[in-house]
């Protein structure tokens, strides 16, 4: 063990959110690569998988003892396949066992496909606070390209169905879509925008692997030179209706910037929980990740047992330093270089190199105690972030 992992300690704990996965869909998205089970004809196990959930958060107490919780996210799958009297049993059972924030931020993901007004007008009764709708486009033709269940129709109903129960939402769209055009690209940002969201999140189509996409790569997608092209003319459209774009791909209209997501951002802890789920914990001595099984059938027996981690280990202190630039290079003001420190237990000596390098080839601007990437930065950040990555690999670090 080297001297910097023997001397590890951390003063201050990061703020503490909750992230809650719900892994089935009606259809998996061709282009999805979350863990997410199309249920099919089976009965969804709503009640008993919630029931999973509770002992999933209880077996993890003793991690999080004495810890606020800022803000909680079901994500999926798709979680508004879950009833109103679920969502309220999951988040009532939350509050009784954790130390949750009265101002916490209580978001869960929707798909417009499988929107129901009673559900809807129960998630706000339940304490969900925020909604995020996974639209992707406005347009049917896309759509239809991308696999989703839904249609625009059904789309602009759902919007306007939350609105009447919710009033901080945000909209998922995606662009560099097969045979999409800068001008289809920014119709459905204009349409978008004609729902006043308070968030946007607005990602280039890219092809991961383990999805069909990946398998069999549709026709059309249009080249790195026209997706620069729609994303500086979405950039110009939403900043023009007062949209701040504060992160790679979120714009948030006055300040109503994503708690949760913004806490992974600044390098805070989670707890994951459910199917798949992963989690970072800070202690004063150590930073662990772990992982849950990932088949929701096997998850739910596990967590019986107590052996549905399958994966926890202590993030090697040579690892840091890129752990910290993956989530915080994303912002676009950048962040405090004193948060390193805070948050890794590192001193800034320990990437000083790194981040000179990363300022001599125009990612970065280092200044006083700020670090922001620059445009360059943001538009090649995984080159940028390859800098860190090398460093884990210098064997000063091992």
């Amino acid at each position: 063990m080297s001297i910097l992992q023997s001397t590890f300690q951390l003063k201050q704990l990061p703020p503490l959110s909750l992230y809650i996965h719900i892994p089935w869909c009606i259809k998996k998205c061709p282009y999805c690569d979350f863990n997410s089970h199309s249920f099919k004809n089976a009965e969804l196990p709503e009640a008993q998988y919630v029931d999973m959930l509770i002992i999933d958060l209880e077996q993890s107490l003793p991690l999080i003892w004495g810890r606020s919780i800022q803000s909680i996210f079901i994500g999926g799958g798709t979680p508004s396949l879950f009833s109103g009297e679920a969502i309220n049993k999951l988040i009532t059972s939350v509050r009784s066992r954790v130390n949750l924030s009265p101002y916490a931020e209580i978001t869960i993901e929707v798909n417009p496909g499988t929107v129901e007004r009673r559900y809807i007008a129960d998630y706000a009764k339940a304490g969900v606070n925020r909604v995020s709708f996974g639209v992707q486009s406005f347009n049917d033709a896309h759509l239809k390209t991308l696999g989703r269940i839904h249609d625009s129709s059904q789309a602009v109903e759902a919007i306007k169905l939350a609105q009447q129960y919710f009033n901080n939402i945000n909209l998922d769209i995606i662009y560099g879509l097969p045979n999409q055009t800068v001008a289809e690209a920014l119709n459905d940002i204009e349409t978008a925008i004609g729902f006043n969201p308070s968030h946007l999140s607005c990602y280039n189509l890219t092809i991961e692997p383990n999805t069909a996409f990946y398998k069999n790569v549709p026709k059309g997608i249009p080249d790195n030179d026209l997706c620069y092209i729609m994303q500086d003319a979405l950039i110009d459209k939403l900043a023009a209706n007062g949209y701040e774009r504060y992160e790679i791909s979120a714009y948030a209209k006055n300040k109503r910037y994503a708690q949760h997501n913004l806490n992974y951002w600044l390098f805070g802890d989670y707890l994951g929980i459910g199917a798949g789920a992963h989690s970072k914990l800070s202690f004063h001595d150590k930073i662990i990740r772990q992982a849950r099984q990932k088949h929701p059938l096997n998850y739910m027996q596990a967590v019986l047992d107590n052996k549905h981690v399958i994966e926890d280990f202590i993030i090697p202190t040579k690892s840091l330093p890129f752990e910290f630039a993956m989530n915080a290079f994303r912002l676009i003001d950048g962040v405090e270089a004193s948060l390193f420190v805070k948050y890794t237990g590192l001193s800034l000596n320990h990437i000083l190199a790194t981040l000179n390098m990363a300022q001599t080839k125009g990612f970065l601007d280092f200044k006083g105690d700020l670090l922001k990437p620059t445009p360059k930065g943001q538009d090649f950040l995984n080159d940028f972030l390859i800098l860190f990555l090398e460093d884990t690999n210098d064997e000063t670090n091992n």
